[in-house]
């Protein structure tokens, strides 16, 4: 599979995160999967591509070329497409990829993060989608969607298009997992077509 991680690029975060990221990259090696990412060398999006590189994996980074001006590039990835914008990386990276998995984060990350789900909710694609959260950082963004709910603002199945996880393990098999259409056709679900 050719797995797209969503993950941070800030400097200033706790090394638990980065050693989470390099788990990430490592396991995703070790099961013979492909990693799409963000292209960049720093922070988590460089752990987790300099592990699966260090365990045998492939690596394709996608990157704006504002942020290989600034000399932030994973000038090492196996394939670096550089992209006029960031709506191309995020269109490029949405292409490549069979399936995501979002880690700890800042704004960036919740930008991907909200654009895949809602894609997913609306049934323009079912690949998997899963949260890793193993330290909570997310627990409120799950409440206020709660709340949305709740508030009637979205419908039940936005919590079917997503696995919240807590472990590297529990990502995995929910990423892995054979799939499972959100919105399947009449005649998948034994129904006749209105």
């Amino acid at each position: 599979m050719h797995i797209c991680v969503f993950c941070s690029s800030s400097q200033r975060i706790d090394k638990k995160y980065l050693d989470l990221a390099d788990e990430v990259g490592a396991v995703l090696a070790a099961r013979g999967h492909t990693l799409v990412s963000g292209g960049a060398i720093v922070s988590c999006m460089g752990a987790v591509a300099r592990a699966v590189r260090r365990g045998g994996g492939r690596t394709i980074g996608v990157i704006p070329q504002l942020l290989v001006d600034i000399e932030v590039a994973d000038h090492d990835s196996d394939e670096l497409i550089i992209t006029r914008d960031m709506r191309e990386r995020k269109a490029i990276m949405d292409a490549r990829s069979d399936a995501f998995l979002v880690l700890p984060g800042g704004i960036g990350t919740l930008e991907e993060l909200f654009e895949i789900w809602t894609t997913r909710v609306l049934g323009a694609h079912d690949r998997p989608l899963v949260l890793l959260d193993p330290w909570g950082l997310y627990e409120p963004l799950r409440a206020l969607v709660q709340g949305m709910y709740d508030a009637g603002f979205t419908r039940a199945d936005v919590f079917d298009a997503i696995s919240w996880t807590t472990t590297v393990e529990e990502a995995f098999t929910h990423l892995e997992r054979p799939g499972i259409p959100l919105h399947p056709t009449p005649g998948e679900i034994g129904e006749a077509a209105p």
